[in-house]
């Protein structure tokens, strides 16, 4: 992200705790500039994990009660893993995610065609549409790599005997 779009979505986030009536803390400043600078989708005791150098204060229920806050004004999204454990990423560009069931990583993708296809006109009875998104999961290249690594050394050992 470049340093201009970077400083836009500080602002953004000040203005949105303004707007809600919350102080704009050294915490909540610093727990949002680590997710605006993650690449990995951490969960909150990644955050809580680099964070706790910088901030000694810092609690690891500051950092969930924090995200939570994040979370209902739309500041971050929450994104549910396999192993139920929360991973959370600053809300900035409209994607979608590919989450590998066997590693857990998350990669983020952009799917135009999914955003412009209307959605079915009986969601209109049931509630208000906010937000759509798409979590693929699957297996990324990496552990399909390794997969094959493994069956490739157990049929090369087995050929050996």
């Amino acid at each position: 992200m470049s340093v201009k779009k970077f400083q836009q979505q500080l602002q953004h986030f000040e203005q949105m705790c303004k707007s809600a009536g919350l102080k704009v803390t050294h915490q909540r400043m610093e727990i949002y500039r680590e997710l605006l600078e993650a690449h990995d989708h951490p969960s909150a005791e990644t955050l809580y994990k680099r964070l706790e150098k910088r901030l000694p204060s810092l609690s690891l229920d500051t950092v969930y009660r924090t995200l939570a806050t994040f979370e209902k004004l739309n500041l971050v999204h929450r994104l549910e893993t396999v192993e139920s454990q929360a991973r959370y990423e600053a809300l900035i560009t409209r994607h979608h995610h590919f989450l590998c069931d066997r590693c857990g990583q998350v990669f983020d993708f952009v799917w135009h065609a999914f955003d412009a296809v209307a959605l079915p006109s009986t969601l209109e009875h049931i509630g208000a549409i906010d937000r759509t998104s798409v979590v693929i999961h699957g297996t990324c290249h990496g552990c399909l790599s390794l997969e094959r690594k493994r069956q490739s050394s157990a049929q090369g050992g087995t050929e050996s005997q």
